[in-house]
């Protein structure tokens, strides 16, 4: 069955509306994300607050929503073992209800540490083996590590929760795919590819949960909601496979110079009908891998309504939202085959374990 959560967007609000808006989980969402930038995608979007310090103020914030970070560079603005005693305290401080998404970085946040952006083989390579430093860490002991692109000298977290967080690879390709299946807990993907899956199971990950994210514009008015999602988000569609290279705001607005309203409104849910946003979600519960047959879905969004609370949207605002939300879905392989239907869309319910 579907479950739907919500995004808080660095790029589209400040680090105190965010935090305002993760208790989103009083509305009935069932997890929050956050995606972790150092610049936003365009100038139009205005914010990038620092997404770890929204994290510890937003673990205390909230009571039971699971958090997410959807998805942090362990390799290039950060290096793997900070990231494993940020992500061990932010679990502490949530109680449990963390886990670490990875993924292997964008130029566009990544280049301000002067490093250069090398190749996807190489940020790969450099992606596994910060995932090889968080988990070592994790374990308690201190650690040295002797890699290609990192070392490591007599480091050790002191403070650890008693589970260990779940960590999510970002997946786009074959390499990643592989990555994931091999090294992650769970996958993470903003297209709902059948190929992505069958990639993720071959090389391990059958069986593991899934994530997956669709954006919306909400608003009564369509048109209004379509201009917003163009203003917002017209450079979505290049794909992350040329996203990923593109260095800064200018260059995505420039990539994006030719996309027209209509053209977003084909792929971008935009206006008032929540069973568009069913239809756009569904092909994430349909082709989530193919070995299974019926899946858990768990979807996020930092929309507002024009009506406060009654459709299950952010609380704090009387007025259709200046920008457009996102949703993740994610799933799970597990006995229900219930569809999406527009009561799921606010409702919390557990889903049983995956079958072995």
């Amino acid at each position: 069955m579907v479950k739907i959560g919500y995004t808080m967007m660095c790029e589209q609000a400040g680090p105190r509306e965010l935090v305002r808006d993760a208790v989103a989980e009083r509305v009935g969402f069932d997890f929050a994300v956050i995606s972790d930038h150092y610049f936003p995608w365009l100038v139009e979007q205005g914010h990038s607050p620092y997404a770890w310090s929204v994290l510890g103020a937003a673990a205390q914030a909230t009571e039971r929503i699971p958090l997410m970070t959807y998805v942090t560079c362990p390799t290039f603005r950060y290096h793997p073992a900070v990231i494993a005693q940020k992500a061990a305290t932010v679990a502490l401080l949530s109680e449990g209800r963390f886990s670490l998404g990875l993924g292997a970085g964008e130029n566009l946040n990544e280049h301000v540490v002067g490093g250069g952006w090398p190749g996807a083989d190489v940020r790969h390579e450099r992606l596994r083996e910060a995932v090889e430093i968080i988990r070592d860490l994790w374990d308690g002991e201190y650690v040295n590590y002797r890699g290609k692109h990192f070392e490591v000298e007599s480091a050790k977290v002191w403070d650890l929760p008693e589970k260990t967080p779940d960590i999510g690879i970002a997946v786009s390709g074959a390499q990643s795919c592989r990555l994931a299946g091999e090294l992650g807990d769970l996958m993470i993907a903003v297209e709902p590819e059948a190929e992505l899956g069958e990639l993720f199971d071959a090389a391990g990950g059958a069986g593991k949960p899934r994530i997956g994210q669709q954006p919306l514009s909400y608003g009564e008015d369509a048109e209004a909601a379509m201009t917003r999602a163009h203003e917002q988000f017209r450079w979505f569609g290049g794909g992350w496979k040329v996203n990923a290279e593109l260095p800064g705001p200018a260059a995505f607005a420039a990539a994006s110079s030719y996309v027209r309203p209509e053209d977003v409104g084909e792929s971008i849910p935009c206006g008032g009908s929540v069973d568009d946003v069913i239809e756009a979600c569904r092909p994430f519960t349909t082709r989530a891998s193919p070995t299974s047959p019926s899946c858990r879905s768990a979807a996020t969004s930092s929309s507002r309504t024009s009506t406060g609370q009654r459709r299950g949207c952010c609380p704090h605002s009387g007025k259709p939202s200046a920008r457009p939300a996102w949703i993740a879905a994610g799933w799970r392989t597990c006995r229900s085959s219930r569809q999406p239907s527009p009561a799921s869309l606010t409702s919390a319910s557990d889903c049983p374990p995956p079958a072995t």
